[in-house]
């Protein structure tokens, strides 16, 4: 059986601080998208009363943390938030899990990409963009290929860039979902996919590990059909 290759697609240093975490994992890191700034007003950041941050990506736009409290997503927007000073609150790892946690922070502000997968009930400034950007050429070459690929997707937005990206595969390729938006934007083909259990790195990691044979754990089967889109 041949070992799959991962295919990490996010941007470059959170694709380098993933494969950190995949010992004995062949990866080839070819990002299908960069975050850039955008400008905004930093005084409705300096005003506000606290934040909302649903990625680790908006953590740098917030300016001084000068103590103020960030409701964050998940553990790794939370380990980003908590380095740059602010009083953390950890959520349950996806936007949908966030909104019992808004009561009483309305005004709280949520800093967030160009492209966002949840719109929430508290105001909202983009601070960031998710710009695509073509595959590498080894990825292409991994793409068509045949040896069998495992494919992280980590937001919707990711999701309909690769769709495109890899819609002429000749690889296997297993898709691995952080989340069932994620899963349901993937529209390109795949032998497998799964939903991971949790919306975090977390659960991510032990689905690769899984799915390469190195470590076995719990996956929501979505589809098993051999070109399924």
């Amino acid at each position: 059986m041949d070992v799959p290759l991962c295919l990490l697609t996010r941007p470059e240093a959170q694709s380098r601080a993933l494969a950190a975490e995949l010992p004995g994992i062949d990866v080839l890191i070819a990002p299908i998208l960069r975050i850039e700034p955008l400008e905004f007003d930093p005084a409705v950041v300096a005003d506000a009363p606290g934040f909302v941050f649903t990625s680790a990506n908006a953590v740098p736009n917030a300016g001084a943390a000068r103590g103020r409290a960030a409701l964050c997503v998940g553990a790794q927007t939370a380990e980003a938030a908590r380095a740059a000073g602010f009083s953390v609150i950890i959520g349950p790892g996806d936007a949908d899990g966030l909104l019992p946690m808004l009561d009483g922070r309305e005004n709280w502000l949520h800093l967030h990409g160009r492209h966002r997968a949840r719109e929430l009930p508290v105001p909202g400034l983009a601070v960031y963009d998710q710009k695509a950007q073509p595959l590498s050429s080894a990825a292409r070459s991994a793409i068509t290929g045949i040896r069998p690929l495992l494919l992280p997707v980590f937001s919707p937005r990711s999701a309909e860039l690769l769709s495109e990206a890899v819609a002429k595969a000749t690889a296997p390729i297993t898709v691995i979902a952080i989340s069932d938006r994620a899963a349901s934007a993937y529209a390109g083909p795949s032998h497998r996919r799964f939903v991971v259990p949790h919306p975090d790195r977390a659960a991510m990691v032990q689905a690769i590990l899984s799915q390469s044979g190195t470590e076995r754990t719990g996956l929501r089967w979505v589809e098993r059909e051999r070109g399924a889109r």
